[in-house]
């Protein structure tokens, strides 16, 4: 079985399906199998994991077990961990001599680990003596099917950063190769002032040769100074280039993808890129030429003497070997490193944003200690972190005074045999020395490559993900037929959020939303009506059945055109740190003073950015920080009054509002609502009884459609819904 570490806080259930998969020889990526689980942002389901190993052609079969049934199951199985998470069962052994049993795991966020039964039940266990465990048989269409290639960013992508540089880059490369330039005359010199200077005391040759050894050194300051601005420069532009083409392919992604991610996923990939760029300047251009450097020092020592070269060759193969040994096992270290700083930024920025809400409740020290418990994680790993490099580099430091001494002695023996001169010694003493620092480099070049290389596999999931506009044969919205208007449609129109099997948040419905009219749409709680709005935003595509607008399936139309066309307030509107006016007009570089003025006069805010010193200019904290409910949710109407579209969509626009304050806005959105479509989310009568048409929703199934009048005189789910409201009594 291939170990396969999870690369988000959500992957361990695609994990532990392509351990599962690996056992019998097919090697699925984990981006592909993440897909067909249908992860959502709490993870992972057995049922998603069981729809996933279907699809691949396994024979699936789950169940709560006893672990005395467990033992008897064919291995490998997975299992669910701890209530949370999931692991692979991959063996289960029984001492010959203690007749106890040991459980090897296969753990996505940890690695592999033996528990002794006593462990191994306490995790497993989800009641007193049960557990639940998925077992997966191979059938021939697993091995009839080929798992689909996975598209890889490979090297050449980050090396594509550097070609914009190309003049500094050559001027890097002269700053550079001088450097290794004057590094060679050193051990001249040094054999120079020993068999020349001081053994034939020349004091005047000495003299010469310490200013020749002054000068090469200020030399070498002073172009060690132009490099590193040099490096600066190339090493921050590259930087911003690479994060800035990470946000422009990440904003192109569809919101779909959004759903699964956690804050602290992207905070930390944004920190890959970081060590990319580090890859980039600090370590491939120095290593290159500090390999230049060896191989000129390498032809000196072959002309002083070919039998300390040969050693010292050996030691430093048998050293570098020796590092790359442990490479691999520090691949597996750094996806858990970075699952736990993931977490720790998640923990974080929950922490601040919550800090409110976890004063009123007292929720401080729990929240804390949950920080605690992840700093603890985060310091283990950190220890087997610590613990692998001191095993690398201690054995690479042995191997590598091991070589020095031994080529020294060699060298030594040479002179005392009348072999080679004092000066010689020294030289050769210099050259090994300087020799040692390119070798050095050269395994911290492994290390950064390594670095960047799975930093590159965690961009790889971002870069090559389809784009929400992948398509350039898609609609405009605008160039759609309207001649004969047809408004909104929906035909057996269902959704699921999860996989097949999974509940269907919409179920068969059909509906007009008439062009120029204003639709709303009422319901109880969890009845399906934002993620109507969400498909009619084309945030996610229909499960079955068909979505219309006019004649054209909403398939075929852009999602960036649409949205152009819709002014909505979501339930959950995002404020930005930034000033008042910014966030109404949004998009637009060039503010229209007319069309701002009017957006705040209809959304009743205009009294209230006059009462601010900054007025329009004013700064709201993130997130509407520093403002009231109210007055960001009128914030939000404005923004959408502004953009002046055709479509409108409100999901619970006024709900933060007071009576007052929600009919002066409800009055003034009339007017502008002429000639628009517009849908309206709303549990309050006020805001949806003037509607030309109400869709009542129940359970995800439409019971009801009509006016307001015609709901009423029916007397059931709507009437039910607004009785209270009307005081209709029954």
């Amino acid at each position: 079985m291939i170990f396969t570490p999870q690369r988000d806080q959500m992957d361990c259930g695609p994990a532990c399906l392509c351990m599962a998969a690996s056992t019998y020889g097919k090697k699925y990526s984990l981006q592909y199998l993440r897909d067909n689980s249908f992860i959502t942002r709490e993870g992972v389901s057995l049922l998603g994991i069981a729809e996933a190993a279907a699809k691949i052609g396994f024979e699936v079969l789950s169940g709560r077990l006893t672990i005395e049934r467990l033992n008897q199951m064919p291995l490998p199985c997975i299992l669910h961990w701890n209530q949370n998470h999931f692991v692979v069962l991959e063996k289960i052994k029984k001492n010959r001599l203690t007749r106890k049993k040991t459980y090897k795991i296969a753990d996505p966020g940890y690695g592999l680990i033996v528990l002794n039964e006593e462990k191994f039940v306490k995790s497993w266990l989800s009641d007193e003596n049960n557990g639940i465990a998925l077992f997966l048989e191979p059938t021939e269409k697993f091995y009839e099917l080929t798992p689909p290639k996975e598209e890889r960013l490979k090297i050449k992508y980050i090396f594509n950063h550097l070609k914009p540089f190309k003049k500094q880059l050559i001027w890097l490369f002269i700053m550079l190769l001088l450097g290794s330039a004057l590094s060679l005359v050193f051990p001249f010199l040094t054999q120079s002032l020993i068999d020349n200077g001081v053994s034939k005391k020349n004091l005047n040759l000495i003299s010469l040769i310490l200013l020749a050894q002054l000068g090469l050194f200020f030399g070498s300051i002073t172009i060690e100074i132009i490099r590193n601005w040099l490096m600066l420069y190339i090493g921050t532009k590259i930087s911003i280039n690479i994060i800035s083409d990470f946000l422009k392919k990440l904003l192109q992604l569809p919101i779909k993808f959004f759903d699964t991610k956690m804050t602290g996923d992207f905070t930390q990939r944004i920190q890959d890129n970081e060590r990319i760029e580090h890859f980039l300047t600090s370590q491939s251009l120095v290593t290159f030429f500090s390999m230049i450097t060896f191989s000129v020092f390498f032809g000196v020592l072959c002309y002083y003497d070919a039998k300390i070269l040969i050693v010292y060759l050996f030691l430093t193969v048998m050293s570098i070997s020796w590092s790359f040994y442990w490479l691999k096992k520090r691949k597996i270290l750094d996806y858990f490193l970075f699952q736990q700083r993931s977490q720790n930024h998640e923990s974080i920025l929950e922490i601040i944003n919550g800090v409110t809400e976890m004063k009123l409740n007292q929720f401080e020290y729990f929240k804390r200690k949950e920080w605690e418990e992840i700093q603890a994680k985060l310091f283990k790993i950190n220890i087997r972190i610590l613990k692998l490099n001191q095993f690398q580099l201690s054995g690479f430091e042995f191997l590598n005074q091991f070589k020095n001494i031994l080529v020294t002695f060699l060298a030594a023996s040479f002179v005392i045999k009348g072999q080679m001169t004092l000066g010689q010694l020294l030289s050769v003493s210099y050259i090994v020395g300087q020799m040692n620092s390119p070798i050095n480099q050269l395994v911290s070049f492994f290390r950064s490559f390594q670095d960047a290389k799975l930093s590159l596999e965690r961009l790889n999931e971002v870069q090559n993900h389809p784009t929400e506009e992948g398509d350039d044969n898609l609609l405009k919205i605008n160039n759609i037929n309207t001649q004969f208007p047809l408004g909104i449609r929906g035909v057996d129109l269902s959704f699921q959020y999860e996989g097949p099997q999974s509940s269907f948040v919409l179920k068969d419905i059909n509906f007009v939303i008439p062009e120029g009219k204003i639709t709303a749409i009422v319901g109880a709680s969890g009845s399906g009506k934002t993620t109507l709005l969400k498909l009619l935003l084309k945030f996610y595509e229909p499960t079955k059945g068909r979505l219309l607008f006019e004649s054209e399936n909403v398939k075929n139309i852009s999602a960036k055109s649409l949205r152009e066309n819709c002014g909505v307030v979501m339930q959950e509107g995002f404020i930005f740190s930034d000033t008042i006016e910014r966030n109404i007009a949004m998009g637009e570089e060039i503010i229209d003073r007319e069309k701002m003025k009017r957006a705040v006069k209809i959304a009743n805010i205009e009294n209230f950015i006059e009462t601010l010193p900054l007025g329009y200019n004013t700064k709201i904290g993130a997130s509407g920080n520093g403002i009231s409910g109210g007055q960001k949710q009128r914030i939000l109407i404005a923004r959408a009054v502004y953009k002046n579209p055709h479509y409108i969509f409100f999901d619970e626009a006024t709900s933060a509002l007071d009576a007052e304050n929600e009919k002066i806005i409800h009055d003034n959105l009339q007017e502008f609502f002429k000639g628009k479509t517009v849908v309206i989310i709303a549990h309050r009568l006020s805001t949806v009884k003037n509607a030309d048409n109400i869709i009542v929703l129940k359970n995800g199934e439409i019971v009801e459609q009509g006016s307001h009048s015609e709901l009423v005189f029916n007397k059931s789910d709507y009437f039910n819904l607004v009785k209270n409201q009307l005081e209709l009594g029954n």
